[in-house]
């Protein structure tokens, strides 16, 4: 539903006196997009990921740190997951493109393959 003329000026009129009030609180509304915010939660998942893996490792230590471990890679997992997903397929494949965010980038193309690929065969009956 668009927005009336009366609504739309007095829109214009809060952009105009943000932009006046607070310059670089409007530019970093105006740079802002869900795929910064989405690579933004990704990149902390995977660094995550990467401390739960080091806890997990120092099982020597004790085993809750190795369980804490586990866990903290399980969240940072599905945590990179549900952004991918949320990304959707034409701003993965932009990422891809862009070839930037070597990390992302990767994880895009895997995500595209295993969508492509669709689901699996599931288990056989004998």
């Amino acid at each position: 539903m668009p927005l009336s003329e009366h609504e739309q000026r007095i829109l214009e009129e809060m952009e105009r006196r943000l932009a006046e009030e607070d310059p670089r609180l409007a530019d970093s509304i105006a740079k802002a997009t869900v795929t910064t915010h989405a690579l933004s939660r990704i990149r902390w998942g995977l660094a995550g990921f990467l401390v739960g893996f080091v806890l997990l490792m120092l099982f020597a230590l004790s085993v809750w740190v190795a369980v804490a471990g586990f866990v903290v890679m399980l969240g940072s997992a599905l945590t990179v997951y549900s952004y991918l997903k949320r990304m959707g397929r034409d701003q993965l494949r932009s990422i891809e493109r862009g070839g930037r965010l070597s990390i992302t980038a990767a994880l895009a193309r895997m995500t595209e393959r295993i969508r492509r690929r669709g689901p699996g065969p599931g288990p056989s009956q004998s």
